[in-house]
């Protein structure tokens, strides 16, 4: 893991497409503008780690058929 420090303005540059810029500090947030190609995805952590706990559950479930077997007996 890299860690660096930026100043309102400044930026970082990812690779040859992708640029991450501090557009803002107020009251402890950190706003960022990310410019990069359409083919890149950009997701926030707690919306990527939503959607990985959801697909866990999913999986767990067992299926239709074996639901009404239970609910049968």
């Amino acid at each position: 893991m890299l860690i660096l420090q930026r100043k309102e303005g400044e930026s970082v540059l990812i690779g040859e497409e992708i640029t991450v810029s501090v557009v803002s500090v107020d009251s402890g947030r950190v706003r960022l503008a990310i410019d990069a190609p359409r083919s890149v995805s950009i997701l926030r952590s707690e919306l990527r780690n939503a959607a990985d706990t959801n697909r866990d559950a999913a999986r767990e479930e067992g299926s239709p058929l074996a639901l009404l077997d239970i609910l049968e007996k």
